[in-house]
């Protein structure tokens, strides 16, 4: 018996002895990885890699709100989110360069994104009534003419580039010759977006798309006794709401002509506001988003939403025409947006086709003829 006591009281001591296990960390973050790095040492700029500054980041935060109680922190989340977004490129880079899983870099993708777009309603808003009279004005100073002191808002639509769906692709191939997105957009005289609709097919005419809006079928905006600016894709409309497109070509008159060139000094803000936007996220608008088509809208609005944090926040980046190549002769022009650009691309691609059509075609006759 005293053998076994003493065998009992030699397995306890070693068992006290023995060193309890860790609890498993299911999330870790690894300081060391440079974009981290270059977040947590406070002053570093944070636009070449995230697309926006350190206070609008921060700004972003204070709206998303700061506290969790489980994950890796809304800092870390946001820097994901914010840097897939920016780069547009596979969750696996991106978990590379967090250091982090791939399934985990997907899950807070999705879930930033939803609460990002969730602030929609906040962040993009219509002006109150006492902001009217002054946004008046300030359209009016825009166009150069006090006649359009009633003015509060510009409309237009941008393609976003999306990978063609398996399923109903020809519903998203667009009169420019690629699978696309629309958004559609009204902005005030600051590029400061007030209106967005997002989802419709790229195939869906621009008035189509407004006369589904609730805008229009709601009469949200503007409100009686104002009016709101759109190009000639739009009806020129007083009910439900006024809308002021420009004259038809050939014009009757040089008063036809000038309304028609203080409208479009007035109109030109809502191209503005695209080439901001897609100079911020380049990545995400000069090619097509490798997302599925239904999540593509989710992160349109996110774009939007983010456009106006930034803004509100002095962070403006202005359309960057002469830095980039691919335009007209092999560069932009200085004032055309990314928008028109896209155009100029295709129509380029389409007119250099039909002429080496032509040429074959001409070789081939003239074969024809001599072998006759």
């Amino acid at each position: 018996m005293a053998s076994i006591r003493r065998r009992r009281r030699i397995l306890l001591r070693l068992a006290e002895q023995e060193t309890r296990p860790t609890p498993r960390q299911y999330c870790v973050v690894n300081r060391t990885v440079p974009l981290l790095r270059l977040y947590f040492d406070g002053h570093s700029c944070l636009r070449p890699d995230f697309r926006l500054t350190r206070r609008s980041f921060n700004a972003l935060l204070d709206t998303l709100g700061r506290q969790y109680d489980h994950g890796w922190g809304p800092e870390i989340e946001t820097l994901v989110f914010l840097f897939w977004l920016a780069s547009a490129t596979s969750y696996r880079v991106v978990a590379r360069a967090f250091d982090m899983p791939r399934s985990t870099v997907h899950r807070v993708v999705h879930k930033v994104s939803k609460k990002v777009a969730n602030l929609l309603h906040t962040v993009v808003r219509h002006p109150t009534g006492q902001e009217l009279p002054r946004l008046g004005a300030r359209f009016a100073r825009l166009a150069g003419a006090a006649a359009f002191n009633r003015v509060v808002g510009a409309i237009d639509g941008c393609h976003v580039r999306v990978v063609a769906p398996k399923e109903h692709a020809a519903c998203y191939f667009n009169r420019k010759l690629f699978h696309s997105v629309v958004l559609q957009a009204i902005v005030d005289d600051s590029a400061y977006f007030i209106d967005v609709v997002v989802g419709f097919c790229g195939s869906v005419h621009d008035a189509r798309i407004l006369y589904n809006s609730p805008i229009y079928y709601n009469a949200l905006y503007p409100p009686p006794g104002y009016s709101i600016l759109g190009d000639g894709g739009y009806p020129c409309l007083t009910q439900p709401i006024s809308l002021m497109t420009p004259f038809r070509q050939p014009l009757q008159n040089h008063v036809q002509g000038r309304y028609n060139s203080c409208l479009s000094k007035a109109r030109v803000v809502v191209e503005r506001a695209f080439g901001i936007m897609k100079t911020r996220w380049r990545t995400t608008f000069l090619k097509a988003l490798e997302v599925d088509v239904t999540y593509a809208p989710e992160v349109i609005v996110c774009c939007t939403v983010l456009h106006n944090i930034c803004l509100t926040n002095g962070d403006v980046l202005e359309p960057e025409g002469l830095m980039m190549q691919g335009g007209v002769g092999g560069h932009l022009h200085p004032y055309m947006d990314l928008h028109q650009t896209a155009q100029c691309q295709v129509q380029q691609t389409v007119s250099g086709w039909r002429w080496r059509v032509s040429c074959q075609t001409m070789t081939t006759f003239k074969r024809k003829r001599m072998s006759h």
